[in-house]
């Protein structure tokens, strides 16, 4: 494999798990995504295959089966491989662990966290974070699934919606309300399948992330064991926006990775496709709009490179990591609408890989706080 451009921020491991998720990419999914995205699901035994490589374990504690937990950079060059896949879904998917597990490993008892987190790591079980509910949106602080304390267990009741895993998880950290109102009165508890009361609704058909198997989550009298609360009872809250900066700049690589496949799919059409009697690449009109876009793809790059380095030296990037993903998202609605222009009528057809990101890229400035919430949370940190 060739030298990475990018010397200044990848080292030569990096290097070679780039390499390592690249050949996982190429020989297990691209093959067979085509078909994976009709289905909307991929099979289960991905997740081992993953596992098996350390694809998986990568951003998580070694104690735990994981590997480099504080090396950003690590998981950058990895999730950037896997968005070659062309499917935001089954990236998604794939990688639900990375949300769902890291509030076990920081704030459940050691018990717990042995039970779950190297399983998951492994690619024997999968992790779901379970958060938003119908009606509630980004507005984690009114959630009103409740857990109710009796003796050693909470009694849970309620409902979440478009849980990414939801449909074939294992393992599920659910944001429940064992307090007052607001912030302070969210916990965390880990869920398994399989317990009375706990129903996994359909798969939820989607715009995009079609490979993504997206669910609805009902609780009805659900006794959870009380060793299975994830941190101090009333301080889940805390436990969630510990995962807000990996997750925020794990979508601005999806969202620039994005654009730049949409980029590359646009460079080699023009050059094969003959418009008025000469090569799409050769309208001046369409060279400008590939300069426009290459220009966007490399700063959104770039700087969320620069976050990653920040995040890397330990320092907080509150704001910085919800400019990059907003930066991020709003390109790749840019490149991508531009590609499908590009591509004209064969930009539409399911068979063009610019179609998949076109629609897969829209959930992008939504998940993980919309670009409303990042512009307020940028705002704050600015004083105002």
């Amino acid at each position: 494999m060739t030298a990475s451009p990018f010397a200044s921020y990848f080292n030569e491991t990096h290097d070679m798990a780039r390499a390592t998720a690249r050949r996982f990419v190429e020989q297990e999914i691209k093959p067979h995504i085509a078909q994976w995205e009709e289905d909307g699901s991929f099979p289960r035994e991905l997740y081992k295959k993953a596992g098996d490589l350390g694809i998986l374990g990568i951003g998580h504690p070694e104690h735990l089966g994981g590997s480099s937990p504080d090396d950003v950079f690590l998981k950058l060059a990895v999730s950037e491989e896997l968005m070659r896949s062309t499917s935001g879904g089954l990236v998604a998917s794939l990688g639900s662990l990375d949300i769902g597990i890291p509030p076990v490993w920081r704030g459940a008892s050691p018990e717990l966290q042995q039970r779950v987190v190297p399983a998951v790591l492994a690619g024997d079980k999968i992790a779901a974070l379970a958060i938003t509910e119908p009606g509630g949106g980004s507005d984690v602080a009114n959630l009103r699934t409740r857990a109710v304390r009796e003796g050693d267990h909470y009694i849970v009741n309620g409902s979440k919606t478009f849980i990414t895993s939801g449909v074939r998880a294992d393992y599920y950290t659910v944001a429940v309300r064992t307090g007052g109102e607001g912030y302070a009165g969210v916990s965390l508890l880990l869920i398994e399948k399989g317990t009375p009361g706990f129903t996994v609704g359909r798969n939820l058909q989607k715009m995009g992330w079609w490979a993504s198997d997206t669910a609805e989550l009902f609780f009805e009298n659900v006794r959870v064991p009380a060793g299975n609360l994830i941190g101090p009872e009333n301080a889940g809250f805390m436990l969630i926006m510990a995962n807000f900066q990996a997750e925020r700049l794990a979508l601005a690589v999806m969202a620039y990775m994005t654009a730049q496949m949409a980029l590359e799919a646009c460079m080699d059409y023009v050059k094969d496709r003959v418009t008025f009697g000469k090569p799409l690449s050769k309208h001046q009109v369409i060279r400008h709009k590939l300069a426009e876009m290459a220009t966007k793809v490399d700063v959104a790059r770039e700087y969320a490179y620069r976050v990653a380095a920040r995040m890397q030296a330990g320092k907080t990037a509150i704001q910085e990591v919800s400019m990059a993903k907003n930066f991020a998202t709003e390109v790749a609605d840019f490149v991508t609408y531009e590609a499908v222009q590009i591509f004209g009528g064969m930009g539409y057809m399911r068979e063009s890989v610019v179609e998949r990101l076109y629609r897969d890229n829209r959930i992008l400035s939504i998940g993980g706080g919309t670009h409303e919430i990042m512009n307020e949370i940028i705002s704050k940190q600015m004083g105002l």
